[in-house]
């Protein structure tokens, strides 16, 4: 079995004293993606940095406070890849993967936007110079008989049922028609040709959301986003076994305004 878990931590220096080294150490997962780290690995605590039985790689962005990506596997990995050929953004500490045996695994954090805003536009480029990348690392993989597995806050949420309130955020960044048709492209099996893994094992539910606003009684009342996806080459897909959200038994004991989402694969590494 190889199980992975991918969630935006809101700063791992703040999860870290909320909860976060305590579900660490009771995680099952094999490989854990963690986006918005938000910190230099000198910043970090021992027991985050480099916690035991883990092999961690840290992609901090060039930007002190912001983004940051990093990757926990159980094993050393074959190797480590950090950004994705891009000038503007290998060192916005958005993207690393590594490879195990049989699959590479990857940690993405994707732009939010704002529209109207140079945010906005930054999101659209990134976007522009990422789906290319996933179609070559997907052929390349498949040239050399490997899956796989970008998991992240891609910061979009694809359908209707991907998040609470779809009606009132038509004309919002993260659920713009175009930012829709883009992860439709990377789930296109003549473009990206990925699998949504969570939707997959879950075609008719509302959600599992993974992301709710710290504002007013957002997690509460479960008016939440379906942003963290595990995307997958489609040969692993068909191998998730199960797929679930981490949700917090209630608001006072999360760790992070996202929850981990978490799949079983019937497959060894």
């Amino acid at each position: 079995m190889l199980t992975v878990t991918s969630v935006n931590v809101n700063g791992l220096r703040a999860a870290a004293k909320k909860g976060f080294v305590a579900w660490l150490g009771d995680t099952s997962a094999d490989v854990l993606c963690l986006q918005e780290v938000r910190a230099e690995p000198g910043q970090l605590p021992d027991e985050v940095r480099e916690p035991d039985g883990w092999h961690v790689v840290h992609a901090p962005a060039a930007t002190k406070g912001r983004a940051g990506v990093s990757l926990y596997t159980r094993r050393v990995p074959d190797a480590v890849r950090i950004g994705f050929g891009s000038a503007e953004f290998d060192g916005s500490g958005r993207y690393a993967e590594v490879d195990l045996p049989g699959v590479t695994v990857a940690s993405l954090y994707l732009p939010s936007g704002e529209v109207g805003t140079e945010r906005q536009e930054e999101k659209d480029r990134f976007m522009g110079a990422f789906l290319p990348y996933l179609k070559g690392l997907r052929e390349r993989a498949a040239a050399d008989g490997r899956e796989v597995l970008v998991c992240g806050d891609w910061n979009i949420a694809h359908r209707e049922a991907d998040l609470k309130n779809w009606k009132s955020n038509r004309k919002n960044s993260g659920f713009l028609p175009e930012e829709r048709e883009w992860i439709g492209r990377v789930l296109d099996a003549g473009d990206g040709g990925y699998v949504d893994v969570v939707r997959a094992l879950h075609p008719e539910v509302e959600g599992p959301y993974s992301w709710w606003s710290y504002r007013g009684r957002a997690f509460d009342n479960d008016s939440g986003w379906r942003i963290d996806y595990q995307f997958a080459t489609p040969r692993l897909a068909e191998r998730a076994l199960k797929a679930y959200v981490e949700r917090a038994a209630s608001h006072e004991l999360r760790w992070s305004d996202h929850a981990p989402v978490t799949v079983t694969y019937g497959v060894g590494v």
